[in-house]
């Protein structure tokens, strides 16, 4: 058994005790190809929310601040994650996000960047497109959804949608607003997922 699988294992008993847990649109979800998972992002527990019922092991970026404790950073790293230095144009993560989607692992982003204090969509950053669009993967929107406020026994609903073809992105190096469209195409997909 791998870290990642006991993490999981140990993590989903926990969820499942603390918040009351719906998944809608598990037959959207691909089980013979690596993609990118997009969702929003509205708490810390979200990764923890969206790996639940999914079979694969996923592979997270997540924002370099939360590897400066030794001891925390030890256990993002078992469970998949790598850093990014948000804002500072990190090739290197960017690099390896891009090698992971290329050898048909799954990829999990938030668009957003960081959480949404108030639960509304932010601007999406390009992250998820540039790389869709240098690996040919496709996207697979997910939203989670709650009220105003996180707590115990809170009801949450995460939900996948239908695959974005990488075609249905339009995506060409030639021409750079088209990864701002395929962006928003991408947060509007999360969009008519949320309640």
């Amino acid at each position: 058994m791998t870290f990642y699988t006991f993490a999981k294992n140990l993590t989903y008993i926990w969820v499942r005790l603390v918040f009351n847990m719906k998944y809608e649109g598990l037959e959207n979800v691909p089980s013979d190809q690596g993609y990118i998972l997009v969702s929003n992002h509205r708490s810390n527990y979200d990764p923890l929310f969206i790996v639940q019922k999914l079979k694969a092991q996923m592979h997270f970026m997540a924002k370099a601040e939360l590897f400066r404790n030794p001891f925390f950073g030890w256990i993002l790293r078992m469970v998949n994650a790598f850093p990014i230095e948000r804002g500072k144009g990190d090739t290197g993560a960017l690099e390896w996000a891009t090698r992971i989607t290329r050898e048909g692992r799954i990829l999990v982003m938030f668009p957003e960047g960081s959480r949404s204090k108030d639960g509304k969509l932010g601007r999406p950053r390009s992250g998820a497109a540039v790389i869709a669009s240098q690996t040919g993967a496709d996207i697979l929107p997910c939203a989670v959804s709650f009220g105003s406020k996180l707590g115990f026994r809170s009801k949450v609903v995460v939900r996948y949608g239908p695959l974005i073809k990488n075609s249905e992105l339009a995506l060409d190096p030639q021409v750079p607003s088209s990864v701002k469209k395929a962006s928003q195409m991408i947060m509007e997909r999360i969009a008519s997922l949320l309640d």
